[in-house]
């Protein structure tokens, strides 16, 4: 997740009884939506009912509530148990989706939409420009460098990894450009490895560091000597440790490269919680270190400064920029001397502040760019090249989730007037980075990306206000001509929420209002402040181009409006984010974009639970979901995965108030015999080590007990693969399947289809 499950437990041991089997009911019929059949159960020659799964009769009293758990057994992915269910649920769904109809057409098409390739934005470092690029027949995106000698290749996952499971998590180059740290892991696991090459000759000259999950690297220059250095952030050696505690206890070390790790100097971390995560940052100049830390996902920010002017990097006197404040805090010195802060303390959708790094405190910050109350900041970059009148400072924003880049004075802040103080983007979308030179410049570099649009790259020109295309992705394409808008929903306690809805144009009259109801798709995630913005989505544009409708809702526990935003879809108020969707889904009906019976919930990790929340509390407004990567077992997901790391959002069942607020909308204890649940498709990947697949087992398992509906209930599984980055053709696949299915459920129906079955 993101962030949340982005970017990201204590061990609890129960015995339980013996299982005992439970005989399934025969599931009664139900009405295919209007000019389809219906693929549920014994449909087309598939099995009639699905694999059976002993039932325990596990109850246990947690804080004076008895808390039934009939399928804890389904947590164990080793007992061969498990492994006998799990393989028949692969059967299962391998005879579904064989049957499912236009299934190849839909691949082809799939696979052509994300034939476009990508194009990263560019990185200047030394007199060299480091950046990725795939090709659009190419699996994964390749780190390139251009310097006096052309252009090269510096990284390719596939190299490294000939069957695509290798990933490219993250990579930065040294001060002066001689050295790039990159990282990869294997399998979907996440867990770099970072590694350090001489980025003239290509050769791996240290590494691997191992534990160096989601880890930054600052680098020091060469003149803080002896030899290159950089800080960075690893967990500790798993033998000191206790097995349920291994994912955790990071720290931030410095390293020499070439040496042993063992020898790395701890610099911080030793005193915070388990869970902490750290940031680091160092100036060009190596004088100025910021360190910073929350912990797990929490939204809020400590962040410290040294100065390691005339002293050792291995023992900075890291001192309090702020501590102990509910809120989130970036920090860095500029080359003018002054600490810059971007923060949400007293302000949540954002502001930028100054202050003297001597006295660097809360209490003496200085707001340069005061909150808006229409935009929530999210970058900043400064221009401070001779070339420029004065010393600029641009900055990003979204509004209502469209992004928007402003133009400011540096040295008061005050937007520049007229057009010289806005950047006119390409068009309504998302942009990605703010990055300018690291030396004194007038240009800057960002991504920009639409419905329709795979992301760009533009340059800006900060001494006249140009904007130019700088690269572009290496494929074209064809999309459908389609038609986004923006509606206004109100939820059940009066909140306006708002949902981008994408529809082929030729579908929709001259008020952009739709002829007929369509199949659709609802897709939404609700938490930890992650923003759904616009963006080129290939899945999107396959469903909408064969006549469907796809919405994306921002719904509380995101952060389209500012912090306040999140925080009203969190811990106590997490009800207010399922409030949200159905509101959204009952708009959509209402206004005559799709009716229940056509219309799907899509969403994966956190999206997960929001629509396993929705399909458990609501089910009559579904007639299909798909439930991706999710976490659903609220009553255990601190014991497993990186749980731990997520109590501040959803509370913790070790708190009696917080276990109630988990057990009211905990999906997989809200499941209830004897209800028609909507078709379901569970997809889970094997590798992932943030949210474990057993959330998925446990509630496909209670729900094909449960459901009256004779719709299917099914679970998709991937090895070698997990909860971020993946190959080109592996999405394809999943994104075919995906589609494919909601289709056959809501009735949409697909080129090369064929007549209804």
């Amino acid at each position: 997740m993101p962030g949340g499950l982005a970017v990201t437990g204590r061990d609890r041991r129960d015995t339980c009884t013996e299982p005992t089997r439970r005989p399934h009911r025969a599931p009664t019929a139900v009405a295919a939506p209007a000019g389809r059949g219906c693929l549920g159960w014994g449909g087309m020659g598939l099995p009639s009912s699905p694999p059976p799964a002993p039932r325990l009769d596990l109850v246990e009293d947690l804080h004076g509530r008895a808390v039934a758990d009939p399928y804890r057994w389904l947590e164990d992915a080793d007992d061969p148990r498990t492994r006998e269910w799990s393989r028949a649920q692969d059967e299962l769904f391998t005879a579904h989706a064989a049957a499912l109809p236009g299934r190849a057409a839909l691949a082809a098409r799939v696979r052509r939409l994300l034939s476009t390739g990508s194009t990263g934005v560019p990185v200047h470092r030394g007199g060299r420009v480091f950046r990725t690029r795939r090709a659009p027949e190419q699996e994964h995106a390749v780190l390139w460098v251009a310097d006096g000698a052309g252009e090269r290749v510096l990284v390719d996952p596939v190299a490294l990894d000939p069957g695509g499971a290798t990933t490219l998590d993250a990579w930065r180059p040294s001060v002066e450009g001689d050295l790039l740290a990159y990282q990869v892991s294997e399998g979907g696991t996440e867990e770099s490895a970072l590694r350090v090459l001489d980025v003239a000759t290509g050769e791996v000259v240290d590494g691997p560091l191992d534990r160096a999950r989601y880890s930054p690297v600052a680098w020091l220059p060469t003149s803080a000597g002896p030899g290159p250095a950089f800080y960075y952030v690893r967990r500790l050696a798993p033998e000191l440790l206790a097995p349920q505690e291994r994912q955790y206890h990071r720290r931030v070390y410095l390293h020499r490269v070439g040496t042993d790790p063992a020898t790395d100097v701890e610099v911080f971390g030793a005193d915070l919680p388990m869970t902490t995560y750290y940031g680091v940052w160092t100036s060009r100049d190596g004088r100025w270190l910021v360190v910073s830390a929350s912990d797990g996902t929490a939204p809020r920010t400590d962040v410290w400064l040294a100065d390691l002017a005339d002293r050792d990097p291995a023992t900075p006197a890291l001192r309090e920029v702020v501590t102990g404040r509910d809120a989130q805090t970036g920090a860095w010195v500029g080359r003018d001397g002054r600490l810059y802060v971007t923060t949400d303390l007293d302000a949540p959708r954002g502001r930028i502040a100054v202050a003297d790094p001597a006295g660097p405190g809360p209490e003496r910050w200085r707001d340069l760019v005061p909150e808006r109350a229409d935009a929530v900041l999210d970058d900043v970059a400064v221009l401070d090249g001779p070339e420029l009148a004065a010393p600029l400072l641009v900055v990003g924003w979204t509004r209502h989730a469209l992004a928007e880049i402003t133009v400011h004075d540096l040295a008061t802040g005050e937007r520049l007037p007229g057009a010289r103080g806005r950047i006119a983007l390409p068009g309504p979308g998302s942009i990605g980075g703010l990055v300018p030179r690291p030396e004194p410049g007038h240009e800057l570099w960002f991504a920009h990306t639409g419905t329709t649009t795979p992301a760009r790259v533009w340059r800006w020109d900060g001494r006249d206000g140009s904007l130019t295309l700088d690269a572009e992705p290496p494929g074209a394409v064809d999309v459908p001509d389609v038609t986004s808008r923006q509606l206004e929903v109100t939820s059940a306690d009066g909140t306006t929420v708002r949902v981008l809805v994408v529809a082929r144009t030729d579908l929709l009259d001259e008020r952009g209002l739709p002829l007929a109801p369509a199949p659709a798709v609802l897709y939404g995630y609700g938490g930890f402040g992650i923003s759904l913005t616009p963006h080129y989505s290939p899945e999107a544009l396959a469903w909408v181009e064969a006549g469907g409708v796809h919405a994306v809702a921002n719904l509380r526990g995101g952060g389209e409006e500012g912090e306040e935003w999140h925080r009203a879809g969190m811990r106590g108020a997490k009800q207010n984010v399922f409030d949200d969707f159905a509101a959204c889904a009952r708009a959509l009906v209402a206004g005559g974009w799709t009716t229940p019976g056509q219309l799907a919930a899509e969403g994966g990790s956190n999206g997960g639970l929001l629509v396993g929340a929705a399909l458990t509390q609501q089910p009559e407004l579904f007639r299909a979901v798909v439930c991706s990567a999710p976490l659903l077992d609220m009553v255990r997901y601190e014991l497993h995965g990186l749980g731990a790391t997520w109590s501040d959002e959803y509370g913790s069942a070790a708190v009696p108030e917080e276990l109630d607020w988990l057990l009211s909308y905990s999906p997989y204890h809200r499941v209830r015999e004897g209800t028609a649940y909507p078709a379901v498709l569970f997809t889970v990947f094997d590798g992932d080590t943030r949210v474990d697949p057993l959330h998925a087992r446990k509630l496909c398992a209670a729900l094909q007990h449960a459901t009256t509906s004779g719709r299917p209930v099914l679970l998709r599984r991937e090895a070698d693969v997990g909860h971020g980055a993946r190959s080109v053709s592996r999405s394809a696949a999943l994104l075919t399947d995906v589609l494919a299915f909601l289709a056959a459920e809501t009735g949409l129906a697909l080129p090369g289809a064929g007549p209804a079955t």
